[in-house]
């Protein structure tokens, strides 16, 4: 991607929200690029809210983010282009925030809880799978992250319960 391209990203609202403040117009592997800047946003915010607040938020950012993905991917011609991430700024947000609820809060823990997230989401499998082939739309975009989030948390839970 150019730079004009991406500053004409960047201008307009919607694809700087879409993008991840820029972290989704990585040339390579921009899924993983706006995980990692939602890790640094939660790690920097999480600490000054409740479970409540986080609550809200995360609904919110999902609502925000249904009609936000649909904008940008109409725009950009691509209902899930790549330079898209905040599905997975959200979804990672939604991770950390039930990790941290398992105590699961060490930096190795949020290590695979990124990794773990990052694998559910790239691999889709069922049902994100079916859900990224046949809702081409904000809300698809959103909810194949937030199922790849929960496919995510279970594998930690499982691995919680292995290592004792």
């Amino acid at each position: 991607m150019n730079t004009r391209t991406a500053a004409f990203r960047l201008a307009n609202p919607w694809h700087l929200l879409a993008t991840g403040f820029g972290s989704g117009l990585a040339p390579r592997a921009p899924g993983t690029f706006g995980t990692l800047f939602g890790w640094l946003c939660y790690a920097l915010g999480a600490p000054y809210l409740n479970n409540t607040a986080m609550a809200v938020l995360l609904l919110v950012s999902f609502a925000v983010g249904v009609l936000v993905c649909h904008k940008a991917g109409r725009d950009v011609g691509v209902a899930d282009h790549g330079s898209i991430v905040w599905d997975e700024i959200v979804a990672i947000w939604l991770v950390l925030w039930v990790a941290a609820m398992m105590q699961l809060t060490s930096l190795a823990w949020q290590l695979a809880a990124v990794v773990a997230f990052r694998m559910f989401d790239i691999g889709k499998i069922p049902p994100t799978s079916w859900v990224d082939r046949n809702m081409k739309h904000g809300f698809g975009v959103m909810l194949d992250d937030i199922i790849a989030a929960v496919q995510a948390l279970l594998a930690l839970a499982l691995i919680r319960h292995l290592l004792g």
